[in-house]
């Protein structure tokens, strides 16, 4: 895309900018806050009035992360047809919807399906953010928008760990779920008459020309383009690194994360006040991590902060795993917290400043894919492991082995931004020789 496609994608001042990245920061602590990560603080406490298994609990996650999947392939096809805006509040109407039908039932399968829409919901948010942020957020700041973006989680987390006792308290869990879905659908009434004022149900008027790029593009080089542009990025070393790279981060944090809260009151016998103390400090610290680390990886390189994030995520399994005693699992929180928000940031980071155009939608996509693939089969696993073993700590063993494997494949990424024409005209040979210093730094 030329700088003039660029810079003419922005259509709001700073103060419009402001709003738009308070909403959808809002939007993801909604989508992922409020979903699964309520549900796994809450499920101790739902299964002893409903009556079900961790085989179930499993099934559910798993379930949930096949509905991210779905979303994220259904969200990117409607967005390039009706709009990234209408599929981002389409998808926030629905979330709310769902939180507030979920407290009305007592059938698991009902709470599955509605968890499983949840899921996707969080995919079919996420997915069309690219492109709102470049119409209405200078490039300049965009990496900080989506690392602040990227933490929103953790918003949804620590209001999470401030209700839940009080309402587990009163064994009030139902009351819960309303009082997040009521929050959700207020927030979408407000982000619906935001986007409409600020003209983002309309179409980006960069679209044409943007378009007009790629065909010119598709035409000079012979008119292969489409599915053949596709499977040529297969080919390239680096797409698939980072495709392996998203998968696993699915496998291992996103159980990490969900199973947490029974581990440490079930598995090791913490009471409910410490265990959301925990999650408090794992939201306080992802409110700013996101935006911390994005910004050091401005400075130092993605690949750099991936290995810190990494580093972070091996220190907190094993500690969870040798020494979960006393404040130590607070501290294994911490260092969850300081990576867990900023991967979902610095991958993307990574794709931006590395591929173009039609190249780096194609890559984002299928990342999204992926690490819901990955979440499905680490979710399963981790439930299958506790009835396997009685023992939640044998995930948190895989996990510390999933990060040395992580660390090994991200040395193995070129600087970003020294192959962004490997996914256009380089031959699988040509694509992993990496000029020296051909970072964008």
């Amino acid at each position: 895309m030329s700088d003039n496609v660029t810079a003419g994608r922005r259509q709001t001042g700073p103060l419009g900018g402001l709003v738009i990245t308070v909403l959808l920061t809002s939007f993801v602590a909604a989508t992922y806050g409020f979903g699964f990560y309520l549900f796994s603080q809450l499920v101790t406490d739902m299964r002893r009035d409903l009556g079900f298994g961790y085989t179930a609990v499993g099934t559910i996650t798993a379930a949930g992360q096949l509905g991210f999947l779905v979303f994220a392939m259904i969200g990117t096809w409607l967005a390039s047809r009706i709009g990234g805006g209408q599929v981002t509040i389409g998808s926030v109407a629905l979330c709310a919807i769902c939180l507030l039908l979920l407290p009305m039932t007592d059938s698991i399968v009902v709470i599955g399906i509605l968890l499983t829409i949840l899921g996707g919901t969080a995919a079919s948010v996420y997915v069309p953010l690219v492109e709102i942020v470049g119409r209405v957020i200078d490039y300049k700041h965009r990496g900080k928008v989506l690392g602040l973006v990227s933490s929103g989680t953790s918003y949804g987390v620590f209001v999470n760990s401030l209700l839940v006792p009080s309402f587990v308290a009163d064994g009030d869990w139902r009351g819960l779920w309303y009082v997040v879905g009521f929050g959700t659908l207020m927030v979408t009434v407000v982000a619906t008459v935001t986007f409409w004022r600020l003209g983002l149900f309309r179409p980006d008027p960069a679209e044409a020309e943007q378009a007009a790029e790629q065909r010119a593009e598709q035409e000079a080089d012979g008119g292969k383009g489409g599915a053949l542009s596709g499977v040529r990025m297969v080919l390239v070393r680096w797409v698939v690194i980072i495709w392996v790279i998203k998968f696993m981060n699915g496998f291992a944090f996103m159980p990490f994360q969900n199973y947490l809260s029974p581990y440490l009151r079930e598995g090791l016998g913490f009471d409910i006040d410490f265990a959301a103390q925990v999650w408090g400090v794992i939201g306080i610290i992802g409110m700013f991590s996101g935006f911390a680390v994005g910004w050091l990886s401005d400075k130092i390189g993605v690949r750099a902060s991936l290995l810190i994030c990494y580093g972070c995520f091996f220190l907190s399994s094993m500690l969870l795993v040798l020494a979960p005693v006393g404040y130590l699992p607070m501290v294994s929180g911490v260092l969850f917290a300081v990576a867990f928000y900023p991967i979902y940031g610095l991958v993307p980071a990574y794709v931006s400043k590395t591929a173009k155009g039609t190249a780096a939608t194609v890559i984002f996509g299928v990342t999204n894919v992926v690490q819901g693939v990955g979440g499905i089969a680490g979710n399963y696993t981790a439930g299958a492991l506790k009835n396997l073993t009685g023992d939640f700590m044998w995930y948190y063993v895989l996990i510390a082995f999933a990060t040395v494997a992580l660390g090994v494949l991200t040395l193995q990424l070129p600087p970003e931004g020294a192959d962004e024409n490997a996914t256009k005209k380089k031959p699988v040979g040509k694509a992993a020789a990496v000029p020296a210093g051909g970072g964008t730094e």
